[in-house]
């Protein structure tokens, strides 16, 4: 990408602020912008000669046409195929419009765009950064996540698909990706690539692109009048898009439309929680995985409502100016919507910590409860009756505020502690964790403070599950430490190595050692098995459902166990009132 648009760019802390999101024309030939590029991470099966290639037969059909894949390792594989139009110019913020059906063999060949947002960066110290700015993390960090930013435009509603046939009737996962409601892409790290899934676990493997931050969730509808009144969830419309899809053509790829499962991770999380709550939404999933995300506290119609005002006035446009927003480079919109967002929300209270159920609602880039197309706060305060009968992982890491850019001495992180969750409570978790984990440095102690948040968060959402009486949840706690560098641990995103079955792809952050590789093989098993039958147990290893009285949880490290409550102590001194 150009760097043209740096100074327009507000950087967000993703280990922070979005911990908790929702505080968070088709022809027969693509033609993709000159800077398009598609991943060149290479795994196992791929040192070996002829191991890609593009046969006729790798053509699948979709009630729009036919799309062109390869064949990689023996996988079938199909990149950026079009579950909807563009969502650029007079498509701005309206519902999701379906493909138009094209003639011959569109070339799902590459990924597609990812929807216009703000790059990843570690470039400028904190010190440096402005108000609402934060570093992403490190250089550090950088190596171990490995992050690929793509390309960015706003024909961005594409799908992958991998599949080990286009015959049979196999679970499908699909999974939605993380960065809050503001960034991140089906691609943004090499975790994400399906064929490991579909290669050994016998699944078809499904990921998502979608309209994201101010182009994702703004409301027009007093702007626009009503061909706009859904466009404070559009973006939420567009994954609802994706799942008709895959239901009424998954079939052709070898899939069971009757078996979906929807998992996420962080900001997907939340887009699964959502989803689970959406009417619009029902019928279309079977299974779900909740991963370090969920259940947060979006705003109502009322408070986005305002906020559209506001973004208006940043913008000095009158009050019914659609045609001057449909134009407009996506950086100036950004940057109207952050001043405004900032402007409106304010700080947190103290002893709220990064955001979560407890938090207020906080307006900008994420779903609002609307009454329409999102009619609860799901899984914060209740859980649609519609998803009863679903079953669900739900879990979180260890370490989950690892930005590996902070180095606090005892006494500095301590003082974060008091501002962040007062003086008392920050004092008794300091102390506690540091009386447990003896051996753990502080820098590593500090990034678990947002990891036994998380337990909290995973503990309250499986109990509103429990509680139900209906399909079972069961829970998770990943403390497997990285051999990477020093004090990685096991960071925010960790996990999605191991239930992809990619730490080949992902060995900068696992080594790819065979401790990693195994743990792999039996998280994957895990997450696949949960997708074909509800139920993520395996031979020799057995997965106890969650109870409200236990707190049961599996525990994914080099020894993987069942334990009652992981962490219970620690989390429990976060949440006394």
């Amino acid at each position: 990408m150009s760097n043209s648009n740096s100074e327009d760019r507000t950087k967000f802390n993703r280990r922070q602020a979005l911990l908790w999101p929702a505080t968070a024309g088709l022809g027969a030939t693509l033609a993709p912008p000159a800077n398009a590029s598609d991943s060149t991470k290479t795994a196992v099966h791929q040192q070996v000669p002829a191991a890609c290639s593009t046969p006729r037969s790798a053509v699948a059909k979709t009630q729009y046409g036919k799309v062109r894949g390869f064949v990689d390792g023996g996988v079938l594989t199909f990149k950026g195929i079009p579950y909807g139009q563009t969502t650029a110019g007079e498509n701005r913020w309206l519902p999701t419009k379906p493909p138009k059906p094209w003639e011959g063999e569109y070339p799902a060949l590459i990924y597609g765009p990812n929807c216009p947002q703000n790059l990843h960066s570690w470039d400028r110290p904190v010190a440096q950064q402005g108000q609402g700015e934060a570093v992403w993390g490190s250089i550090e960090q950088s190596f171990i996540q490995d992050w690929d930013d793509g390309y960015q435009g706003e024909d961005m509603l594409k799908l992958n698909v991998w599949t080990p046939a286009l015959t049979g009737k196999r679970a499908v996962m699909v999974y939605f990706h993380g960065g809050g409601f503001s960034f991140g892409s089906s691609y943004e790290l090499p975790s994400h690539e399906g064929a490991q899934m579909a290669r050994h676990h016998d699944v078809v493997q499904v990921s998502v692109n979608h309209r994201l931050n101010i182009l994702g969730f703004f409301d027009l509808s007093e702007i626009g009048g009503p061909a706009y009144a859904d466009s404070v969830n559009c973006g939420m419309m567009d994954l609802v898009a994706s799942l008709k899809w895959v239901h009424e053509n998954i079939a052709n790829f070898g899939g069971d439309p009757d078996r979906v499962m929807i998992y996420g991770q962080s900001g997907g999380g939340s887009k699964v929680t959502t989803l689970l709550g959406m009417p619009s939404a029902v019928g279309l999933i079977h299974r779900a995985s909740i991963q370090s995300g969920g259940g947060g506290n979006p705003p109502g119609a009322d408070a986005s409502r305002e906020f559209a005002r506001q973004v208006m006035k940043e913008l000095a446009l009158g009050p019914n100016d659609i045609a001057s927003l449909q134009k407009m480079e996506w950086t100036r919109l950004n940057a109207a919507a952050n001043s405004a967002a900032t402007r409106i929300n304010g700080p947190l209270p103290a002893g709220r910590g990064p955001g979560g159920p407890a938090a207020p609602p906080r307006v900008g880039s994420g779903p609002t409860v609307d009454g329409r197309i999102i009619t609860l706060k799901s899984f914060n305060d209740a859980i649609a009756d519609t998803a009863k009968n679903i079953p669900i992982l739900i879990g979180s890491v260890s370490e989950e505020g690892n930005s590996m850019g902070s180095r606090p001495t005892e006494e500095q992180w301590r003082a974060t502690l008091a501002r962040t969750w007062g003086e008392a409570k920050g004092r008794a978790l300091a102390d506690a964790m540091m009386k447990k984990y003896p051996k753990k440095s502080v820098r590593l102690l500090s990034y678990g403070v947002n990891g036994i948040n998380s337990r909290n968060n995973v503990t309250r959402m499986a109990t509103l599950k429990y509680n139900q009486k209906g399909a079972p949840v069961y829970a998770y706690w990943f403390t497997w430490q990285s051999p990477m560098l020093e004090d990685a641990g096991a960071w925010h995103t960790a996990e999605l190595a191991f239930c992809f079955d990619n730490t080949k792809r992902c060995e900068q952050g696992t080594g790819n050692t065979p401790e990693a590789q195994a743990l792999a093989r039996k998280m994957a098993t895990a997450w696949a098995n949960h997708a074909k039958t509800g139920n993520p147990s395996q031979p020799g290893l057995i997965w106890a459902p969650f109870t409200a009285e236990k707190c049961e949880a599996m525990v994914w490290d080099n020894q993987c166990r069942m334990v009652n409550d992981p962490e219970g102590d620690l989390r429990k001194i976060l949440s006394q009132s």
